[in-house]
């Protein structure tokens, strides 16, 4: 089981940043590989709520639901993968950075590839790094604006 781990500090308050991360219908505000989001429950924003993001993988549609398996209001949101092609549980965890009003997010990955994914898993760990990576300074900007 791969994965990774990656912090960044947001200049606003750990409410407005739990609030707007902890909702997976705003990821295709801010990470490139998705291109759309829908409920794909009846539920509200709890444990149980499931999300459809469609995105582009490799040149290719994809469609992965996601359902919330732990959530502890504006401290940590954590998913797991209901339908889609790489199973894993990803977690984001909020609390007050050391400069006054600012949080500190921390992003945690961990992928669990079946038989055939595991030969690829250092790549798809690898790209996984560097798409968060690369997203991170528009999620700044679309939260510090």
């Amino acid at each position: 089981m791969g994965g990774f781990t990656t912090s960044i500090v947001i200049d606003r308050p750990v409410e407005e940043v739990a609030a707007f991360l902890s909702d997976l219908l705003n990821d295709p505000r801010w990470r490139r590989e998705w291109v759309g989001a829908r409920p794909a429950s009846d539920q509200g924003s709890g444990v149980g709520t499931r999300t459809l993001l469609i995105g582009q993988f490799l040149g290719r549609r994809t469609e992965v639901v996601y359902e919330v398996s732990r959530s502890e209001a504006a401290r940590l949101t954590e998913w797991e993968t209901v339908s889609g092609p790489l199973p894993l549980t990803f977690r984001r965890e909020f609390e007050p950075a050391e400069r006054g009003g600012a949080t500190l997010v921390t992003f945690t990955y961990e992928a669990h590839p079946n038989a055939v994914l595991r030969l690829l898993e250092p790549f798809v760990v690898s790209l996984g790094r560097r798409q968060l990576d690369g997203d991170v300074p528009s999620l700044r900007a679309i939260l510090e604006a």
